[in-house]
């Protein structure tokens, strides 16, 4: 099968996913290309396991841009037995260039769309472009389904978005904490999340008030455009926090950990949060989005952009360790029914071929 897979600019979640969907694809056998702005295909390093051509789908809606996008993408649809945009922004160009060519559209939709008098309105319409476009809509939480199901979809689903392969430690906790320069009674907390608003790192850092009497550090691993405002108030709050940036010891990290934090305001299938249930940790986290779904009884539950619930939650983790057992016994029995890479690759195919696909 001709695959073409589209995305936008990512950072992040959005471009593993589709680095990932392109290896298991080509190593099924299909032939796939990914269209993507080159920055996109540089970081993911995505010509390791696709054909890519360069399509220029920013953040924003950008009418000129767009239009320059739809008209690129008319050829490589043309190809391809089916397309597969990743994201509203390149779901809406998506619908757009394959309008009149009956080439069978999914669209999986990885994020919320943003709110806002202007912005709001905007996605909004792009919403319903993808509902109505689209043979099928994928959507990584329920809510974003029932979403694209209340637009007029026809055919919805829920996305199967794996974790990377697990991989084990290379160092323990005392070579951890001695790196960090802590003592080894310090508790160590450890949050994997890109710095974006989606995140709701400024949370984290209000829950940080009520944890002063605490010998915590919590140690943020990932990095983006909301470092420099978050490391200032880190430094005039004088908070146990440090912002490491990207790195390439996740394993190092969850497995030191005395708990493992969520705060984000919306999340999907978080793929943190699956690599730290398969790493056995003990987690606490705001019950936004698909998060529930994802860790099920093996992690605290606290509500969405309460700092003090939050705080509560770390702190029965931290300080009592019967709670913690608790939680890294649970998380290694929830890891074991999260999807693999098998049912990823499966789910799509069983897309593709709901939506037309021979």
């Amino acid at each position: 099968m001709r695959v073409l897979l589209v995305m936008g600019t990512s950072a992040g979640g959005v471009g593993a996913h589709v680095r990932g969907m392109a290896r298991l694809l080509t190593g099924a056998g299909h032939h796939v290309v990914v269209a993507c702005p080159t920055e996109a295909a540089e970081r993911f390093d995505l010509a390791e396991h696709a054909t890519t051509v360069p399509l220029e789908v920013t953040d924003r809606p950008h009418p000129v841009r767009d239009a320059r996008a739809v008209r690129d993408l008319a050829e490589p649809i043309r190809g391809a037995d089916v397309v597969h945009a990743h994201g509203l922004r390149a779901g809406a160009v998506a619908v757009l260039a394959g309008a009149r060519g009956g080439v069978p559209l999914v669209t999986t939709l990885h994020n919320a769309a943003p709110t806002g008098r202007v912005t709001g309105t905007v996605y909004a319409g792009l919403e319903r472009v993808v509902a109505r476009g689209s043979a099928v809509v994928l959507g990584v939480s329920a809510d974003l389904v029932e979403r694209m199901r209340h637009l007029g979809a026809r055919r919805t689903g829920l996305a199967v978005v794996p974790a990377p392969p697990f991989a084990e430690p290379a160092r323990d906790r005392y070579a951890v904490h001695a790196e960090l320069g802590i003592d080894a009674r310090t508790a160590l907390a450890v949050v994997l999340a890109r710095l974006a608003p989606q995140k709701g790192l400024d949370l984290l850092l209000d829950a940080h008030r009520d944890l002063a009497d605490l010998d915590l550090l919590t140690v943020v691993a990932g990095d983006g455009p909301l470092r420099e405002p978050l490391q200032r108030r880190v430094d005039a709050e004088g908070l146990p926090v440090r912002l490491l940036g990207r790195r390439d010891d996740v394993p190092d990290l969850l497995a030191a950990a005395d708990v493992v934090v969520s705060s984000a305001l919306w999340e999907g299938q978080p793929v943190g949060l699956q690599e730290a249930l398969h790493a056995g940790a003990a987690i606490v986290a705001t019950d936004v989005g698909g998060t529930a779904a994802v860790v099920g009884d093996a992690a605290v539950l606290v509500p969405g952009g309460d700092p003090v619930s939050l705080s509560r939650g770390i702190r029965d983790v931290v300080t009592h360790g019967g709670v913690r057992d608790d939680l890294r016994s649970k998380a290694v029995e929830r890891a074991a029914h999260l999807p693999t890479e098998d049912e990823a690759l499966a789910a799509a195919l069983d897309a593709y071929r709901d939506a037309g696909a021979g």
